[in-house]
């Protein structure tokens, strides 16, 4: 009985803690970008108000934050002292260049100190170039951070909710058609995931989420399922779920085109009748290819490509609102 119960519990933690493949593509502090592949687990994300674990499959992006680390605030505050008090300046100079080799948790602990009343001095300035706003600035130059990164990561997860916390990882491994690459953590802005997986029907389930995969959108508008089809390949499309567009007065729609608008009016989207085939804001999109034409998928649409290429998909909706919130889900069967 008790090997049974630690074969069950084995499992459920396998489970629980298995890593899942995701597309990702990275924005590097130094104004890089990287699209590959990874494999990453659920992320436990650290909060004010405990230890939160989302599942990978929920989060679209996250935007990576400084950081904080105790021991290496404990230490660039010994510093920051040296360099807040009238010392000589050959130990301010020593000070000054042992802060700059701090790692990039040393600017959050700056910050904290450079912000609390008490740490600003009675004591008549002397001019020096070893100030703690200098070291600040120059550790700011040398991580590439700007003046909006936070300390914390933010997570948005399911396209509406944004939770910031710290998501501990030192790299990531990300496999591209250069090669393989491994990128610490402090070098990455900001990281979009996008999570697919096989039912247990073999239907590839997908998510569109409306703060990013909208037709209009220059900048990654169009989700890539890595699905490559061939011509005359048949497959079906279907599509659920609710969106808000704030771009069209915060209208709530539905795959098929169906709207709501903020005073509970309902409006019926156009079914796939041949005299509807041109999309309508809300309606769920693809092409083929990456110039492929824009094909209306509803919320339901079976047939065949007309075209060699990877599927794509997204939001029918001319322009792009970031404030837009909810996803679709999307199944897609290849017969």
């Amino acid at each position: 009985m008790k090997l049974q119960n630690l074969l069950i519990v084995v499992c459920i933690s396998s489970s629980i803690y298995a890593q899942k493949k995701v597309d990702i593509k990275l924005d590097l502090r130094d104004g890089n970008s990287i699209i590959g592949t990874t494999t990453l687990n659920d992320v436990v994300l650290k909060t004010n108000y405990g230890q939160l674990t989302i599942p990978i499959q929920n989060i679209n992006s996250v935007q990576t934050g400084i950081g904080s680390n105790k021991a290496i605030s404990d230490k660039a505050n010994g510093y920051m002292k040296i360099l807040n008090s009238n010392n000589s300046e050959e130990l301010k100079k020593d000070a000054f260049d042992n802060l700059l080799k701090l790692d990039i948790c040393a600017i959050s602990a700056i910050n904290d100190y450079l912000s609390n009343p008490k740490n600003i001095s009675s004591e008549p300035e002397i001019a020096s170039e070893y100030t703690i706003e200098n070291a600040l600035s120059e550790l700011k130059s040398k991580y590439l951070v700007s003046d909006e990164t936070k300390t914390e990561d933010v997570v948005l997860i399911d396209g509406e909710y944004s939770m910031g916390g710290i998501w501990t990882f030192e790299k990531l491994d990300i496999k591209t058609e250069y090669g393989n690459l491994s990128i610490p953590k402090d070098k990455i802005k900001s990281m979009d995931i996008s999570f697919s997986e096989m039912s247990s029907t073999g239907e590839i389930v997908l998510k569109v989420n409306a703060n990013k995969h909208i037709s209009g959108n220059k900048s990654g508008g169009w989700l890539k399922t890595n699905i490559n089809l061939k011509s005359g390949a048949k497959f079906t499309i279907t599509a659920s779920g609710e969106i808000t567009l704030a771009s069209l007065s915060n209208q709530k729609y539905k795959p098929d085109g169906t709207y709501t608008t903020v005073e509970g009016t309902t409006y019926p989207g156009y079914s796939n009748a041949e005299n509807n085939t041109y999309p309508i804001y809300g309606n769920l999109v693809f092409k083929i290819g990456e110039n492929g034409e824009m094909i209306k998928a509803g919320s339901k649409y079976n047939g065949s490509a007309k075209s060699n290429g990877t599927l794509y998909i997204s939001i029918y909706e001319t322009v792009y609102n970031q404030a837009n919130t909810g996803s679709y889900t999307v199944k897609i069967n290849l017969k």
